[in-house]
């Protein structure tokens, strides 16, 4: 049986102690140089992360996507998951310091065209990109070209750590959106005022629809479908792969071409289809590189 705290607990006691690991840790990766900082994040990912019981969950989900991988081969995506994963961490205190399109620079770049044509065609859009390489990095790609860009994100529960992720994010530009019901209508109101919007979709959603991905059922929140055919605004993917270290390619996609055949709802579950579609090849490509501890798939 798990032990639920109070409230005024949690509030006053565990929220303070977690703010201030959080804290020490973001500052002692933040003196670190970049590439340090990395590095032991990553070892300290890899090294730690693989003894946790949230890793279970990992296991499970990399054995049912590939029941042909053997063991060994599912614990080295694990731990280069957790890898990935700490270096992201203590690259995060870094993001100011990523300029994208500097010649010689930390980041490849391509289909930056496709960025150009959504700043310039007069119209809202929407981004979306999954939990893969430092996925921290996709907007920057984006507001380094002169847009800004609405991201819709999972606010943390604890207030105190929320200011820190708020403050970690101000490398890009524009406003950060919590999920939820707070959020719809900040959502509504960007894409009215001809705005543009990232969301990562790659996330269960418990009452969203059953798409496939990844050969299995997955609940997925319909909402970028719903959002893209009320505005009639284009929908552009986009992932960042690590390619060593802290350097990294960041690859846009062409828009998609969205269906539109009066039927609002097959249009939604087909383009949904599409993108989860999209994300699958992304993760089959660089499968240490996503985040395998969503519960994606429950029983």
């Amino acid at each position: 049986m798990k032990l639920r705290l109070p409230p005024v607990v949690r509030r006053y006691v565990v929220h303070p102690i977690e703010a201030l690991a959080a804290f020490l840790l973001y500052a002692f990766f933040r003196i670190l140089p970049l590439d340090a900082a990395s590095a032991i994040g990553g070892w300290l990912g890899r090294t730690v992360g693989p003894l946790l019981p949230l890793s279970g969950r990992a296991v499970r989900n990399l054995s049912r996507t590939f029941p042909e991988k053997s063991q060994a081969e599912i614990a080295a995506i694990v731990r280069g998951m957790w890898d990935n994963l700490g270096r992201l961490a203590a690259e995060f205190p870094h993001l100011e310091e990523f300029r994208l399109y500097e010649k010689g620079g930390r980041v490849e770049v391509i289909g930056v065209e496709h960025v150009d044509l959504l700043r310039d065609d007069g119209l809202p859009g929407i981004f979306f990109s999954a939990h893969i390489g430092n996925w921290e990095i996709i907007s920057l790609g984006v507001t380094q070209r002169g847009m800004p860009l609405d991201r819709v994100y999972r606010a943390a529960n604890n207030r105190l750590v929320e200011w820190l992720y708020r403050q970690g994010r101000s490398a890009a530009k524009g406003a950060l959106i919590p999920k939820g019901i707070a959020g719809v209508r900040l959502l509504l109101k960007s894409l009215k005022d001809g705005n543009h919007l990232a969301i990562m979709v790659d996330q269960k959603m418990n009452n969203g629809i059953a798409i496939p991905f990844m050969g299995r059922p997955a609940m997925t929140a319909p909402a970028l479908a719903e959002l893209a055919l009320r505005f009639g605004c284009p929908v552009v993917p986009g992932r960042v792969r690590r390619l060593k270290g802290a350097r990294f390619q960041v690859e846009v996609l062409p828009p998609l071409d969205l269906p539109d055949t009066g039927d609002r709802h097959a249009d939604i579950l087909a383009t949904m289809t599409r993108v989860n579609e999209i994300v699958e090849v992304w993760v089959r490509e660089t499968p240490e590189q996503w985040l395998w501890l969503h519960n994606r798939w429950p029983d």
